[in-house]
């Protein structure tokens, strides 16, 4: 066999330490950005972001119950992940819930478990589960490193192919924004679109963990039901790059019965 060409070599290793898969669903992901690089930016921009957006006091009722809905389903993602030979992961998370006062329909959770909730959303999850629907899927992109992804996909259009670690060097402010537009963070220059992988991916993997923190998946159906029914309001932030809503709410309660199966009771 012919001796393969050096370049072509470091090509397919890169391809191959590159690859992994998705929690749950295993689909294999191209993903060339470094976890302690993203650890920099995901910091980087949570503090940044927290500055200028101070976070409501720990009294707050919003804030009571998102640390409430966060501490259980963040158990559950840890206990997932060490249950599945994840522990290095599982320990790389350092839980964060936060809520801001704004009137904008979003959350996030960016790479390590740092949470942010706008006041904007509460009303839109009605109850405790609701709130779990929601958290449960943000925290899942970030679970399943969907933002590496996208950003990995990114760095090859709008930074010309470079190495995360050399755009860092030579365009730190530019390759920050580009953290921010594949993480979701507040930005004026807006959020790179999930694909429908992505949000059907962060549906499944965020019933189980709301399922895995006592919570029923079923209620995933009724949010998205509602939220379909709601005439003449504009798709919330976090959702308005979604699948068709008869589209997802059918793929939901289809995945309802897988999901149970990981249902745990609370006490």
């Amino acid at each position: 066999m012919d001796r393969l060409k050096p370049g072509l070599l470091i090509a397919i290793l890169l391809l191959i330490v590159s690859c992994s898969k998705v929690p749950i669903t295993g689909r294999k992901q191209f993903n060339v950005v470094p976890d302690n690089m993203i650890s920099q930016l995901s910091l980087t921009s949570y503090q940044e972001f927290l500055g200028q957006n101070p976070p409501l006091p720990p009294s707050d009722q919003n804030v009571v119950l998102v640390r409430k809905v966060g501490a259980r389903i963040s158990e559950a993602v840890e206990k997932y992940l060490n249950d599945n030979k994840m522990s290095k992961k599982a320990a790389s998370y350092k839980w964060e819930f936060n809520v801001v006062a704004s009137p904008d329909v979003n959350a996030w959770c960016l790479p390590g478990g740092k949470v942010v909730v706008f006041t904007g959303i509460m009303p839109y999850s009605k109850d405790e589960a609701g709130l779990a629907v929601i958290m449960g899927h943000e925290i899942a992109h970030a679970v399943a490193n969907h933002g590496g992804e996208r950003m990995s996909q990114q760095m090859a259009v709008v930074l010309g192919g470079v190495s995360l670690e050399i755009a860092l060097q030579q365009q730190p402010s530019q390759t920050q924004d580009l953290f921010n537009l594949a993480y979701g963070v507040g930005s004026t220059l807006g959020t790179l679109a999930y694909s429908r992988t992505h949000e059907y991916e962060a549906d499944k993997l965020g019933m189980v963990f709301m399922a895995m923190a006592g919570y029923d998946p079923g209620r995933a159906v009724t949010f998205w039901e509602d939220m379909s029914a709601i005439p003449g309001v504009a798709p919330p932030e976090f959702l308005s790059t979604h699948p068709n809503n008869q589209n997802r709410i059918k793929a939901i309660r289809n995945f309802v019965p897988k999901a149970n199966n990981y249902f745990v009771k609370q006490p």
